[in-house]
């Protein structure tokens, strides 16, 4: 369920004892929800998977920069001053 105030969605999770505990102390030593605590660590780990597949994406195509010449055509620029 869509929350209208704020545009958030309604979820419910399930979280091992352990888990609870550990994210109960975390929000009252900080002082803030655990909502708003889970957010932030979704976030956090949404952030680092998008890198993680930027990163293997990089990794996929590195042999053809390396290799292919039309790819590696203007390394010969590098350095070169191009303001007049």
């Amino acid at each position: 369920m869509m929350l209208k105030s704020d545009g958030m969605h309604r979820t419910q999770i399930l979280l091992e004892p352990e888990q609870y505990k550990t994210l109960s102390e975390i929000s009252r030593r900080e002082k803030r929800s655990l909502s708003n605590l889970i957010r932030e660590m979704v976030d956090k780990q949404i952030i680092e998977r998008n890198r993680q597949a930027l990163e293997a994406a990089a990794l996929a195509l590195l042999s053809d920069y390396k290799n292919d010449p039309e790819l590696t055509a203007f390394q010969a620029l590098n350095g070169d001053d191009f303001s007049a």
